[in-house]
């Protein structure tokens, strides 16, 4: 069983910085091409970010490209989300998620996600 756990939400100002982490444990994290998303109340979750195996490759949302920064420690079994800049439409619940297919590219689509942390709200105050 693979379980993820976030945490470094909080409530900050619009302009301001938070950084993510997503501590996972169960299997062999290098494995997993891992995500964000964030999600408000009566929508869908949407995709943030990604990140392939070995950190090499990544892929951003355009709505978070140039602020936000995703990146991961393998020897800590962590993956991290940088957020510079935040607006007020950057508020969300965040989650992480851990594909642990095949794949080695990061996706977009939550369905090809396997696993889900529990999720940690980001506010961002005008």
């Amino acid at each position: 069983q693979v379980q993820l756990v976030e945490s470094g939400g909080g409530l900050v100002q619009a302009g301001g910085s938070l950084r993510l982490s997503c501590v996972v444990s169960g299997r062999t994290f290098s494995s997993f091409v891992m995500g964000w998303f964030r999600q408000t109340p009566g929508k869908e979750r949407d995709f943030v970010a990604a990140i392939g195996r070995s950190g090499t490759n990544t892929d951003y949302a355009d709505s978070v490209k140039g602020r936000f920064t995703i990146s991961r420690d393998n020897a800590k079994n962590t993956v991290f989300l940088q957020m510079n800049s935040l607006k007020p439409e950057d508020t969300a619940v965040y989650y992480c998620a851990a594909d642990t297919g095949i794949r080695t590219f990061p996706a977009r689509v939550s369905s090809l996600y396997d696993y889900w942390g529990q999720g940690t709200q980001v506010t961002v105050s005008s």
